[in-house]
């Protein structure tokens, strides 16, 4: 978040409706992307084979596909924790080659220092960032307010449920008024209770925050609640299969998984997966 504006400022970096966020509008272009690990006995492991993907700003979009197929290898090069073979990456016309402050990413596990509060915890990435704390401060309460953790600001994780540690992990990411939220199932390890809460709380933050988010998950109809399109991928080397728009009406509740219509976007993702059964739901 640039110092200019207010500290405890969470609105959206355009002022616009989201209706005005126009398809056209791409922030990230993935082009020809690949990744090739090489193993300790000289051979390659083809993880990502010719990617191309625009994600559009204040977009939601989730990525499934089976174990392996390079879902979080796509996640890494994203972030700039892991370099790729080939291709292009850029972020609003600027290559994405490395960690940047634009970029906030939540990872499958919290990873809270436990011998830190929540707020310092949240203000984490202002520290490694060198910004202003007294800035920044305001910021993180609001978003801890926001998450539903006003009150535990001066809380232990230990003394945190599983969910309200990922929450906390959810405000660390986006202190910092990242661009692009990278969510690499974050939700994978809570019970399905908790889950289907943290799921309403991520689709209310990205309404009132209006970020553009990716979304690994393993679960289909978690991709389709939560999503504006859904990326099918293959098993490894990991190709895009399908892209699906998924057009229902927002805000979503959880009786619309329900629904004859949810149903067929559910069923046109598994019907990829139904010869191997790989993919979990």
């Amino acid at each position: 978040m640039a110092s200019a504006m207010p500290a405890a400022s969470l609105a959206p970096r355009h002022s616009a409706p989201a209706a005005a966020h126009t398809a056209a509008q791409c922030l990230v272009r993935i082009a020809g992307l690949q990744k090739i690990y090489k193993t300790r006995d000289g051979n390659d492991i083809h993880a990502l084979k010719d990617i191309d993907l625009d994600i559009r700003d204040a977009e939601f979009i989730s990525i499934v596909g089976p174990s392996g197929c390079g879902k979080t290898t796509l996640l890494k090069i994203l972030a700039g924790i892991l370099s790729r073979t080939s291709g292009e990456v850029t972020m609003a016309g600027r290559s994405l080659s490395g960690p940047s402050r634009e970029l906030g990413v939540v990872f499958q596990a919290p990873v809270l220092l436990p011998w830190r509060t929540v707020l310092q915890n949240v203000m984490v990435p202002i520290q490694v960032q060198r910004r202003d704390r007294a800035v920044f401060e305001a910021r993180a309460r609001a978003l801890i307010a926001m998450v539903g953790l006003a009150g535990f600001e001066h809380k232990y994780p230990s003394e945190l449920s599983g969910g309200m540690q990922q929450r906390v992990g959810i405000c660390r990411a986006l202190v910092h008024d990242p661009s692009f939220l990278l969510m690499d199932e974050p939700f994978g390890a809570l019970d399905a209770m908790t889950r289907e809460s943290m799921n309403e709380e991520l689709q209310r933050l990205w309404r009132e925050s209006r970020k553009t988010i990716l979304l690994v998950t393993h679960s289909i109809p978690e991709a389709v609640y939560l999503a504006d399109r859904v990326v099918v991928m293959t098993p490894r080397p990991g190709r895009i299969v399908d892209v699906l728009d998924i057009d229902l009406p927002r805000p979503r509740t959880l009786a619309m998984q329900n629904t004859p219509e949810f149903g067929r976007f559910v069923a046109a993702i598994r019907r990829h997966f139904g010869a191997t059964g790989s993919l979990d739901t």
